[in-house]
Order: C-alpha cells, then structure tokens, then sequence
C-alpha cells in the first residue's frame, strides 16, 4: 500500500520456488545454492539467530520511505548497521547475503564492536571479523556467507555495530527495503572508526547483512514472519518499538533465553511476488523462517495485501485480489512446512482495515477478511493464535481499528498498538 505521508513511512502489509515445494518440503533458492559446507554452517548446533532481516531485490527508494544505495550499490566504502540483540551469548558471528547479486560481493574486511549509540562504536570493542580464517570475502551471486566466530559476550537487548569494508564496486546491493535503524557510509576505509565523523550519509535501509547468531546460553529462536505489520510500519523511528523487539522485551523480561527475528516486508503477499515487496511468501519461507539456526517457533501475520483492493498500485502488481480461500489454502503451506520441521506455529489475525488515509478497504475486503480470521480463531490449523483483529479494533466499530493504538495512516499499529500486541503472545506457546 503507498501514502503521501511525512517521516520514514513505507509501503504497508505490503521466489521463485513454487509454492508446492514448500508444502511438500523441497528446498530451493531462487539463484544458485550456497554449498554444503555455508548450509551446514548455518545450522551449527549451539547457535541461535539473535537478530535478523529478510533480504529483497535492489529497487530504488520512493516517497514514502526514502532514498537508498540499494540499486547504486557501493564502492570504496565503509558501511555500519546498528543491530539490537534479542538475547544474547558467548560468541557471535554474522551472515551476509548475496541472494540479488550480479555479481561476486566482495568484502574487503569487516568488524564487529558494541554500538555507542548512532554510527559510534564503543571504544575498545571492535573485533575484527574472519571468514574461513580470512579477513576477506567473496560471495558468489545468489548465495549466503556466515562469519567465523568472535569471542563477544552479550546480553539481551544490546546493540551491536556491523561495520563492512568495500574497496570495489558491489553492484546492486541485496537489501532491506524498511527499517527504523539508519544504515550509515564513510567513504574509504573507516572500518576500525570508533567516532562517527566519517559516516556522514544514512538511509532507513540494510543492505547484505541477513543475520547474527549467537551461542552459549540460548533457547532457541522465534522468527516473526509476515507483512508490514511484521516490519513495524508505523514504529517510531530508533526506538525498537516494532513487534518483534516489543516481543523481544517480554522475553528478556521473563528471562525466557528465546531471541526473536523480524522476518516482515512491508507489502508482502502469499501468492505473488512484488518488486517493491519482496517474494511472496510461500516461495520465502524456506529461507526466511526454516533455514535460520535455532529456530523453534513461528509468528505469521499475512494475507492483508492478498485481499485489499489495488487501485494503481505498482507494488502490488501482478495479481488481483485474492479469495478468502486463497490466503487460507496459501497459510496452511505455510503451517505444514514449519510442522514438518517440528516448529510451533502461531497464526495471527488480519488487524482492522476499515478507515485507512489510502484505498485498502471495501466491503468485500472486509468479508474476506472475516472469514480468514473466523479460520485462523477456529480451524485448530495453528498451535496458537495471536489475536490482532481484536486486539486492535475499536469497540465501537470493531472493523475499525482504536485511535488510541493506530499511526497516523489510520492502518498500522503506533508503538503502544505494538506494544498491546506483543502482551498478546503466550510466552508459553514459543517453547
């Protein structure tokens, strides 16, 4: 969905595996497959993943969210993403992802240090990274890479710097379209900076970094995979208010070992793939929510962008709306999929439509709607249900959402909409 609205908003609710490898199980990457030695690797016991995004094609940035590097790529650079750590651990490794390349990511070198609040490391921390013993990388087109470990004790909620050294031209950049934690660039080597000066220029975007794993007193991990209500469209800005981290919070509250990854793309659909939304959801999964280390638990929340209306809306184009039966027979993919990796599923009702500052709504969005979230409630296809439909409606008109909880486009949860969301989720069903 697109609005004309102020401040980092992006497209909301917004591969080619087809949809019947993933209900029966078969496993295939849109582009060549990284090689039996970084899948095993990814899937080490020990480790869990502690923060993570899901990686879309490069695409030029828009009104609404902004500008960024994504179709430019990079050259003789230093990039530094700040990560919040759901739980933490005795070591730490990275992933990066090369899965919309070109051509071959070449890595100069890359470090790891506690962040110190923006592009600042905290003095004395930064740890330089290694992939097979070597401060360099190269990752083939198509394919992913993890880190060798670094000795780093963390805790829960702590912010970590991930800072990458270019030397060369990248070529289009493997990214994330939205996120409410500004990327940062330094031209030339900046790598082992532990100010900010250097990192003059931002963009509300990641690029090439898909993970970070942690080992050593974890549970597990919970992937929350789905649409812009995933991503966190109308979260304020640095403040990891998103569900995922709300989520995150009551975790390391409860000191439940269990860290949390936002698998969300704002506009994603189940049945079709979008250049601005990343690839429907059944050919994503795979790689999205089954392949992350440590995976025990899944949150879906998806189908919104299948049924609402698309009047002159790139991002949601191929495809017009879909059937209640549609999202619902596309969902159980989903849940088999997960099932027979032995994951509990958590399914989550589409939020309230009605009343929406851009065309979402219509009475027949509304009935699809009803009946999607009459089968989530009561079919017994999911372990557990999250209940955002109710959760989030007015009591006055319950198609509506409250104002109390709703951002200004009068769609998506604001922080404290997020926030009643997370103390939805029984804790007990992500163990």
């Amino acid at each position: 969905m697109r609005r004309k609205l102020p401040a980092r908003a992006v497209a909301p609710l917004a591969g080619v595996t087809a949809a019947a490898l993933i209900a029966g199980l078969g496993y295939a990457w849109p582009r060549p497959a990284p090689s039996a030695a970084q899948a095993a690797s990814f899937r080490t016991a020990g480790w869990s993943q502690s923060w993570g995004a899901a990686m879309q094609r490069p695409i030029a940035g828009g009104e609404d969210e902004g500008p960024n590097w994504s179709v430019e790529g990079f050259g003789d650079h230093s990039l530094r993403q700040v990560v919040r750590l759901s739980t933490g651990g005795a070591q730490v490794r990275i992933r990066l992802s090369n899965l919309y390349g070109t051509r071959p990511l070449r890595v100069a070198a890359a470090a790891v240090a506690r962040s110190a609040g923006g592009a600042q490391a905290w003095p004395g921390t930064t740890a330089a990274l290694r992939f097979g013993g070597t401060r360099s990388a190269t990752v083939a087109p198509g394919a992913d890479i993890v880190s060798d470990p670094v000795p780093l004790a963390t805790v829960p909620l702590e912010k970590l710097a991930v800072t990458l050294r270019f030397t060369g031209a990248t070529g289009p950049a493997t990214f994330h379209r939205f996120t409410t934690q500004p990327a940062y660039r330094a031209s030339g080597d900046h790598l082992s900076d532990e100010g900010a000066g250097a990192y003059t220029r931002s963009t509300d975007a990641l690029y090439y970094l898909a993970g970070v794993d942690v080992t050593g007193g974890t549970g597990g991990t919970v992937v929350a995979f789905g649409d812009s209500l995933i991503d966190g469209v109308g979260a304020a800005p640095g403040a990891d208010a998103r569900l995922p981290d709300a989520l995150a919070e009551r975790l390391a509250a409860a000191r439940s070992p269990l860290g949390v990854v936002n698998a969300g793309i704002g506009g994603n659909r189940l049945r079709h793939d979008s250049a601005c939304a990343g690839e429907k959801a059944t050919a994503r999964f795979a790689r999205d929510v089954l392949d992350r280390p440590g995976v025990r638990a899944v949150i879906v929340h998806l189908g919104a962008n299948d049924i609402r209306e698309t009047p002159g809306d790139p991002c949601l184009r191929p495809g017009g709306p879909a059937t209640a039966a549609q999202v619902i027979d596309a969902q159980r993919q989903l849940v088999r999929a997960a099932r027979a990796r032995g994951l509990k599923v958590v399914g989550t009702t589409i939020l309230p439509m009605k009343g929406a500052l851009f065309p979402v709504w219509s009475p027949q969005v509304e009935k699809n709607r009803d009946a999607i979230n009459l089968w989530i409630r009561t079919s017994g296809t999911y372990d557990a249900v999250l209940d955002a439909d109710r959760i989030m409606a007015d009591p006055a008109d319950p198609d509506r959402p409250r104002l109390s909880y709703v951002y200004q486009d009068g769609l998506h949860p604001n922080d404290a909409g997020y926030q009643a969301l997370a103390r939805g989720v029984d804790l007990r069903e992500l163990r």
